[in-house]
């Protein structure tokens, strides 16, 4: 049995959000990783946490029971967001921190998106209810 890491595709390659957040994921994982070398664990497992739990929350909203249930679990994916920009404001304002400038830069566009996708459903769901 071949136990090397595989490229991993998410099932939902074509959807935006999926791919950016599984990716930044990944991008936590490796930094709560120098973290943890520099002895930094607190911060660390903050960072985990939040941090892979918008990936996990968008994948859940994929399947949905319903356009509210949707909408719920982008809002806790967004707030998750908030939180992983909080603890990387700190890493990036902190001395002896790795550099996460490029994560503060993805926690923002990815954000951005979170915010867009519960505007748009949410639109969809009012527009969709008076019809």
């Amino acid at each position: 049995m071949d136990v090397s890491k595989k490229k991993y595709n998410p099932e939902l390659k074509e959807n935006l959000i999926v791919t950016l957040t599984f990716q930044f994921a990944l991008n936590i994982v490796r930094f709560t990783e120098k973290l943890e070398a520099d002895r930094k664990f607190i911060v660390a497992k903050q960072l985990i946490r939040c941090g892979t739990s918008i990936g996990a929350n968008v994948r859940e909203a994929q399947d949905a029971e319903s356009k509210a249930d949707f909408i719920h679990k982008v809002k806790i994916a967004a707030k998750e967001a908030d939180e992983t920009e909080y603890w990387l404001e700190i890493c990036h304002q902190s001395e002896n921190y790795p550099d996460c400038e490029e994560l503060l830069a993805q926690i923002l566009s990815i954000k951005k998106v979170l915010s867009k996708i519960i505007a748009t459903s949410k639109n969809n769901r009012i527009n969709s209810s008076t019809n």
